[in-house]
């Protein structure tokens, strides 16, 4: 999935300082009250006043790009408070009442280029990375979350979360786009696909038989005829990655299983009775899968809602892949 174009300011700023033309990020890190914009918001901002993304929905970006201007010329970064009764954002402040605080980090002299690049390429090579901003030091770095003492770091990359650690520390949580892998193009992935792009994934839909999968039936998604170990295997699974398999046929959903588990998929959701995944596990076990891998599998698929319909269905599976994605 390549990132949209209004997630893409860490890569606009290296662009634009490897141009020369100096650049800084801006980074909501905190907010009080009704704020218009989330928690790690961005505005990348030129050195000659060009500018993408946003803090605020256009309240105090003139404010901010003034500030950057500012802090690209001195090498210093500002932490800026913005509230309703201010009157240095374009004389508005938050019309919506709320009050947001902006950390503006000139990239080179306080952003340095070799952790923004290293940031970048994460982003490209969907490992999530968060950029580490030490507001009372002025220390910025990089990391995976896989450190000894950065399980608070681990717990924002599950909630997507962007938020201050310590007191002192700012985590600006930066993690691959959701996925969504669908294995059967059945009555039961028409609204499952639909409801999962509402809540941000990005949905692929694989079944080699044609007739399922016809643009008729999804229209404007990515449907792949192949045999789904070929196509997740193409797609490439990861920990932002969930997959599900619909087709009740094992020549189609076991090697999907397959592949699923012997990946970091975050979820592996399989349509079925509780018989049908019982043969399913003995069909696994022969094939010599280990037994903390087939726990892995959530089945029957979904939460047990009682859902009776086919877009029921699709909201206990989409349910039960947000809980294990944000509680593990």
């Amino acid at each position: 999935m390549t990132r949209a174009a209004h997630d893409r300011m860490p890569e606009t700023a290296l662009a634009w300082a490897r141009d020369g033309r100096g650049a800084a990020l801006a980074t909501v890190v905190e907010t009080w009250g009704s704020a218009p914009r989330p928690v790690g918001s961005q505005l990348a901002i030129a050195g000659d006043g060009a500018i993408e993304g946003s803090v605020s929905g256009g309240c105090v970006e003139g404010a901010v790009v003034a500030e950057a201007q500012a802090a690209i010329a001195g090498g210093r970064p500002r932490l800026l408070t913005f509230g309703v009764s201010d009157e240095d954002a374009f004389a508005v402040g938050l019309a919506c009442g709320g009050t947001i605080r902006v950390l503006v980090d000139p990239v080179g002299s306080v952003l340095p280029l070799p952790v923004l690049e290293a940031l970048v390429a994460a982003r490209e090579g969907r490992r999530p990375a968060a950029l580490l901003a030490n507001l009372v030091t002025g220390a910025r770095r990089l990391t995976d979350g896989q450190g000894p003492e950065e399980a608070g770091v681990r717990a924002r990359f599950r909630s997507d979360r962007s938020g201050m650690e310590e007191g002192e520390w700012f985590v600006a949580v930066h993690n691959p786009p959701l996925r969504l892998i669908v294995v059967g193009a059945v009555h039961i992935a028409q609204p499952l696909v639909a409801m999962a792009r509402l809540a941000g994934y990005d949905p692929l839909i694989v079944d080699p038989r044609e007739a399922f999968g016809s643009a008729a039936r999804f229209p404007g998604e990515r449907v792949v005829h192949e045999w789904p170990d070929e196509a997740l295997a193409a797609a490439g699974l990861d920990s932002r990655t969930a997959v599900v398999t619909l087709t009740h046929d094992p020549k189609l959903d076991d090697p999907a299983i397959r592949a699923a588990l012997a990946s970091d998929a975050f979820y592996l959701g399989c349509l079925g009775s509780t018989r049908t995944h019982a043969k399913r596990v003995a069909r696994l076990q022969a094939a010599g899968v280990e037994a903390a891998a087939i726990a892995r599998i959530h089945a029957p698929v979904g939460l047990d809602i009682g859902a009776a319909s086919p877009a029921e269905i699709a909201l206990s599976v989409l349910a039960q892949i947000t809980a294990v994605l944000r509680k593990g």
